[in-house]
C-alpha cells in the first residue's frame, strides 16, 4: 500500500491535503515539506501520516523535505491543534503562525552565519590616510574577545573598513564568543525582596511540582517584576527555558534591560518590530532548546519551545493579549493551556486582574496570591474625584488640576496628564450650521490633527486636509470640540512655558527608538509634564512622577459594551499607579461629571478587588462572561442587507435550547472602510457544547459558497462586543 501524508498549508481554508510519500522520504508530524499545489509549489507542514485518502482521487507526491526534523515538536503541534479547534480557525494558518516569515516562505531553517572579527596587527602598519581603519583596529584591540559585524556597524564603522583590514591581514575571522557564557558577576546578582514580596514568592507554584496556575494580584508599584526575577533566579535551571509575556512592544525595552541585568545573554525578545533575520535567529534558538528566557508579545506563546519550565504573563488583564483579526486567539488563555501541556507553572500577574482570571481564582482553578504593599518606602497614591460640572475648563483641564500641576513642578517633581485620545480634537464642528466632518468610509467622525493640518479617521486611516472654514456653509465659526493629546500639550505648553511637555501617543512614537528617547528624558528626573494615552498607563516606572491627572474618566461608564466598566477601572488604576513610585507620596486627580457613580466612588478608595467583586456580581446577574461562554459571528459586506442576510442563515444552525442568541444586529460602528458590519452573539452555559455548535456552523459555512465581497468571521471569547 502506498504511503500517504496529510499536509497543512498556509491557506484560509479548513481542509488539509493528501499527498503520496515517495519511498526515499521519511516524514514526521510537524515537519516542513515542499508540495505541488496547483501550478505552483507550496511549503506545508505534516499534520498526519499514513492516512486513508478519499476514493477516486489521484494523489500527487511530496516533492521534498525542508529539514530532517519537525519544525513543530509534538507539544507545540498539540497546542496549535487545540487552539485551532477552540478558536474555530483553519489548522493550516494556526500552525504557520508558529513559524517565522522566512520559514513560511520556504527558506532553509539555517541561521545566516555572522562573521566575528578580532585584531591581530599593529595600527602603525596602516598608511597615514587610513584614519577610520586605524580607529577601527584600535577599537577592536580594546574589545575583550571577538566582535560581530553587527556590533562593528553599531559602533559607527563599516563592513568595507573591516574587509580592508582583513585584506591587510590586520584582523582575522574568529569564532564567536561562548553563547552559554553568562559572566559569574551576573550569575551572582539576586533581586532583594521586601518581606511582603518574600511572602508572595513563597506561595508561587514551583516548576518541580508540575502544572499549576497562580494569579498574582500585586498593586501598582508592589514590585511584581522583581518577584518574577527572583523566582526565575531561584527555580529555573541553567538548561531550562522560560517565557515572559508582556502586552505591548513599548514595554519590551524597559523589561529587557531589567532582565538582562540578572540573566545576561540568556534573554531573547520576540515582537512584531523584529526583522525576518532576527526572527529566524531567535526561533532557531528556541527550537534547538537553548536555555533562553524569552520576553515577548502574545505570539511568543506559540513558538516551538522544547525545554519550557515556567510561563509568566505580565499585565494579564490587558486586551492586547487577544488577537483582533485572523487567528483570534488569546495569548493569556493559550499560555495557561500551554503550561498544562508542558506540565509547568504559569504565573498571571496584574494590579487589576481580568474578571475571567479573578473568577477562576475564586473558583479554586487558580491560586490567588496577594501583594498589597508597594516596594521600598513608596505608598499607594491618594485618589481624588474632581467633579467638573459647571467648572470652566482650559483645554479640558480644570483650574484645580492646573494648580496641582503647578505645585508639583515647583517642588521639582514630574506630572502625568492622561488623555485617552490622540490628535488635537475628536470633532470639528461649525457653530453656525452645526456641521461635523464625518469619515466618508466609516460611521464615525474625523479627528483633527493640528500638527499635520489633517483630518484623520482612526478606524480606516482615511485622511484629508483640514480647513479653517466650514465645508458646508463656509463659515469661519468652524472650531475643534473636545480634547486630544495635541490640544492638551498646547494648553500645558502655554500654561507652563519653562517646563518641557512630553507627548506620548502613537503619533509621537512612530520612529524606531523614539519611545526609548522619551523614557530616557523622563528618567533623568528633571521636572516635566507627560501627556499621553494608554501607552503611559502600563508597566512604566517613573520615580519622580508624583501627580497624575485624568482629563476625562466618564467614557466607559455608559458604553453598550459590558466590558467597558472593567476596562475603564483597570485603565484608571493602572495610570494612577504611575504616581508616587519613588520616595515622595503620590496624588491622583480624576476629572469626572459623575463623581457620585458607585464604580468611581469605589475606585477612589484605591482598592481593586472590592470593585471587581461588584462587577462580577453584575456579570452574574446578567449571566455574562465569565458565568457563560460567549462567541460572536461577524459579517461584513458592501451593504448592511447582505451582512444581515448571512447572519440570518447562520442563526437557525446555531439555534438550540442550550444556546441564547442575540441578533443579528448592526455593529456599534456599522460601516468601517466602506464595509457594512453586523454581528450575531451566542451565549451558553456549557463551553464544550457551544464549541461543538460553532464547529458545525463553521463547517457548513465553509461548504457553502458565499457571494463575492461577503466575509464572515468568528470570535470566541470576544474582548469587544460592540
Amino acid at each position: 500500500m502506498p504511503r500517504t501524508a496529510r499536509i497543512a498549508l498556509n491557506r484560509p481554508i479548513r481542509r488539509l491535503f493528501d499527498y503520496l510519500v515517495p519511498d526515499h522520504i521519511i516524514l514526521q508530524q510537524g515537519q516542513r515539506v515542499t508540495v505541488p499545489f496547483g501550478r505552483q509549489s507550496a511549503t506545508g507542514l505534516v499534520a498526519d501520516t499514513d492516512v486513508v485518502p478519499p476514493e477516486g482521487i489521484t494523489l500527487k507526491p511530496v516533492r521534498s523535505v525542508c529539514e530532517e526534523w519537525p519544525a513543530l515538536p509534538a507539544e507545540t503541534f498539540r497546542l496549535l491543534s487545540w487552539a485551532a479547534d477552540y478558536y474555530q480557525h483553519p489548522l493550516g494558518e494556526c500552525l504557520f503562525t508558529a513559524l517565522p516569515p522566512a520559514l513560511r516562505r520556504g527558506r532553509p531553517a539555517v541561521e545566516k552565519k555572522e562573521a566575528y572579527w578580532q585584531a591581530c596587527g599593529d595600527p602603525a602598519l596602516l598608511p597615514g590616510n587610513a584614519i577610520r581603519q586605524r580607529e577601527l583596529l584600535v577599537w577592536l584591540q580594546r574589545q575583550p574577545g571577538s566582535v560581530s559585524g553587527k556590533q562593528i556597524v553599531q559602533a559607527g564603522f563599516t563592513q568595507s573598513q573591516v574587509k580592508s583590514l582583513h585584506g591587510r591581514e590586520l584582523v582575522f575571522e574568529a569564532p564567536p564568543p561562548d553563547p552559554a557564557g553568562v559572566p559569574q558577576e551576573i550569575r551572582n546578582r539576586i533581586p532583594e525582596l521586601s518581606r511582603a514580596q518574600r511572602d508572595a514568592a513563597d506561595q508561587l507554584p514551583l516548576p518541580a511540582n508540575g502544572f499549576a496556575a497562580a494569579l498574582l494580584f500585586g498593586i501598582t508599584g508592589s514590585g511584581k517584576t522583581e518577584l518574577y526575577l527572583y523566582y526565575l533566579k531561584h527555580y529555573l535551571g541553567d538548561r531550562d527555558q522560560a517565557l515572559v509575556l508582556v502586552p505591548e512592544i513599548n514595554l519590551t525595552p524597559q523589561t529587557v534591560a531589567r532582565f538582562q541585568h540578572y540573566f545576561g545573554s540568556r534573554i531573547v525578545v520576540w515582537h512584531s518590530a523584529l526583522n525576518d533575520g532576527e526572527r529566524l535567529t531567535t526561533w532557531l534558538k528556541v527550537r534547538s532548546g537553548e536555555p533562553v528566557i524569552m520576553i515577548g508579545t502574545r505570539s511568543a506563546v506559540l513558538l516551538p519551545f522544547t525545554g519550557l519550565k515556567t510561563i509568566v504573563v505580565d499585565e494579564e488583564h490587558d486586551s492586547s493579549y487577544k488577537q483582533g483579526e485572523g487567528f483570534r486567539y488569546s495569548g493569556r488563555d493559550t499560555a495557561v493551556y500551554r503550561a498544562h501541556l508542558n506540565n509547568c507553572p504559569v504565573i498571571l500577574g496584574s494590579a487589576t486582574p481580568s474578571m475571567e482570571s479573578y473568577y477562576n481564582a475564586l473558583c479554586g482553578k487558580y491560586s490567588l496570591i496577594r501583594l498589597e504593599e508597594r516596594a521600598g518606602k513608596a505608598r499607594p497614591p491618594r485618589i481624588k474625584l474632581l467633579d467638573i460640572r459647571s467648572r470652566p475648563l482650559e483645554g479640558g483641564l480644570s483650574r484645580p488640576a492646573l494648580e496641582a500641576i503647578n505645585k508639583c513642578l515647583q517642588e521639582g517633581q514630574q506630572a502625568l496628564v492622561f488623555v485617552n485620545r490622540r490628535g488635537f480634537a475628536p470633532i470639528m464642528m461649525c457653530f453656525d450650521c452645526g456641521h461635523m466632518v464625518e469619515c466618508p468610509r466609516c460611521d464615525t467622525r474625523l479627528t483633527y490633527h493640528r500638527r499635520d493640518r489633517a483630518m484623520r479617521c482612526h478606524h480606516c486611516d482615511f485622511q484629508t486636509a483640514a480647513t479653517d472654514h466650514c465645508p458646508k456653509c463656509n463659515s469661519d465659526a468652524f472650531k475643534p470640540v473636545g480634547q486630544g493629546t495635541e490640544r492638551t500639550e498646547d494648553i500645558l505648553t502655554t500654561q507652563f512655558p519653562d517646563t518641557p511637555v512630553v507627548r506620548v501617543d502613537r503619533d509621537s512614537t512612530q520612529r524606531k527608538g523614539s519611545i526609548q528617547g522619551i523614557l530616557e528624558k523622563v528618567n533623568s528626573g528633571r521636572p516635566c509634564i507627560l501627556v499621553g494615552t494608554q501607552m503611559l498607563a502600563k508597566g512604566h516606572d517613573f520615580p519622580n512622577v508624583t501627580l497624575v491627572v485624568v482629563v476625562n474618566a466618564d467614557g466607559g461608564l455608559f458604553s453598550v459594551d459590558f466590558r467597558a466598566p472593567e476596562q475603564l477601572i483597570q485603565t484608571l488604576l493602572q495610570v494612577s499607579g504611575r504616581a508616587g513610585r519613588g520616595t515622595r507620596p503620590g496624588q491622583v486627580l480624576i476629572q469626572t461629571c459623575h463623581s457620585d457613580h458607585p464604580l468611581l466612588r469605589s475606585l477612589a478608595e484605591g482598592y481593586y478587588l472590592p470593585v471587581a467583586d461588584q462587577m462580577l456580581a453584575e456579570r452574574e446577574a446578567g449571566q455574562l462572561p465569565p458565568y457563560r461562554a460567549m462567541a460572536i459571528f461577524r459579517a461584513e459586506a458592501e451593504t448592511m442587507e447582505k451582512s444581515l442576510q448571512l447572519l440570518d442563515t447562520i442563526k437557525p444552525q446555531a439555534l438550540s435550547d442550550k444556546v441564547e442568541i442575540w441578533g443579528p444586529l448592526p455593529a456599534l460602528i456599522a460601516r468601517r472602510a466602506d464595509r457594512h458590519r453586523a454581528q450575531l452573539v451566542l451565549l451558553c452555559n456549557n463551553r464544550k457544547y457551544l464549541n461543538h455548535r460553532l464547529a458545525r456552523v463553521c463547517e457548513s459555512l465553509d461548504q457553502s459558497r458565499q457571494p463575492a465581497g461577503l466575509k464572515w468571521m468568528i470570535d470566541v471569547d470576544p474582548q469587544e462586543t460592540g
